[in-house]
């Protein structure tokens, strides 16, 4: 049985379920990218001053790839380095939308962090985001000296869609004897596949409505990312169908008790301790997805921040 939600879980949920209320699967695009630029401004906290935070563009496989590194204070030892992809369904969400996220590890962590602005469906579906994400690992694990760390320390991580984009590039990098992650960071990943049958059952058939990424919205997301011509159950957009995980970095992963992803989160980490990889899996009960991003208000987001960052400066020394 599910623990009560906390309190702000329940303020934030009242919000957005006032009759009214604007719903993302029922906008555009772009309208659905403003909103939640607009949301994560009123919910979430700024994040904490860093050495430097530096924007960048990066090459791609299509043209330039916009990054943002921040780099933490001096400790006098060369640190770590997590590459990380944001969430927000392959649709919406920006470097602006977790630039609090990626300050809270970098200082907390001891990281440099380069976080990826990967290009967005509809305009650009899979495997756009998929591309930019694996050239900016590679770049990122070429170009320690110039980002002042040790990629031999090298992590991938995000949150939700970003999540499934790390644990994706994840068994890519394995399977093409890419650079070596020795790590996995993995907030509420979306990782089952997005059909009737995974709906239909445990905590995407509980909380398939009410608790903000709902069945529709989840369904605008995959119709604009998965081509029309590929099953939502392949392995390159549905990780946690892939037949072999073993071989897989080490990895966090971190799910909410009221997240339609939740159950797919948790299996994943089940199949890879399963496969021999070293996982630590917490579920953060009494909250709902995307809770990272709203720390003004769900005070359990900076508790699962501060775990992340641990588990990370644990995984990087």
């Amino acid at each position: 049985m599910s623990k009560p939600l906390d309190e702000g879980t329940r303020t934030v949920l009242e919000m957005i379920n006032t009759p009214g209320t604007p719903h993302m699967h029922k906008g555009t695009p772009e309208e659905g990218r403003k909103m939640m630029e607009a949301m994560v401004h009123l919910i979430d906290d700024p994040g904490p001053e860093v050495a430097s935070v530096e924007n960048r563009t990066i090459a791609g496989p299509t043209g330039g790839v916009p990054v943002r590194i921040y780099r933490p204070e001096d400790s006098g030892e060369t640190p770590g380095l997590l590459v990380f992809f944001h969430g927000g369904g392959f649709v919406v969400g920006s470097l602006t939308t977790h630039d609090t996220q990626c300050r809270y590890l970098c200082k907390h962590a001891s990281v440099v962090v380069v976080s990826v602005d990967y290009r967005l469906a509809p305009e650009h579906p899979y495997p756009a985001a998929v591309e930019d994400g694996y050239a900016a690992l590679c770049w990122s694990a070429e170009n320690g000296e110039l980002l002042g760390a040790d990629p031999s320390r090298l992590a991938i991580g995000g949150d939700s869609a970003g999540g499934n984009l790390s644990a994706v590039i994840g068994q890519l990098t394995r399977d093409k004897d890419g650079p070596t992650v020795i790590f996995q960071l993995l907030w509420y990943p979306s990782v089952a596949a997005k059909n009737a049958d995974t709906f239909a059952k445990g905590s995407m058939k509980e909380f398939s409505e009410g608790y903000l990424l709902d069945q529709p919205t989840l369904e605008w997301f995959y119709g604009h990312y998965v081509p029309k011509n590929m099953d939502t159950a392949d392995p390159r957009v549905a990780p946690l169908e892939a037949e072999n995980l073993a071989g897989l970095p080490p990895a966090f992963v971190l799910t909410a008790g009221y997240d339609p992803l939740r159950d797919g989160g948790r299996d994943y980490a089940e199949r890879m301790r399963k496969a021999g990889v070293p996982v630590d899996y917490t579920c953060y009960e009494t909250t709902i997805h995307g809770f990272l991003n709203m720390t003004k208000v769900i005070p359990v987001a900076m508790d699962a921040l501060d775990e992340s960052a641990q588990k990370l400066k644990a995984a990087l020394g």
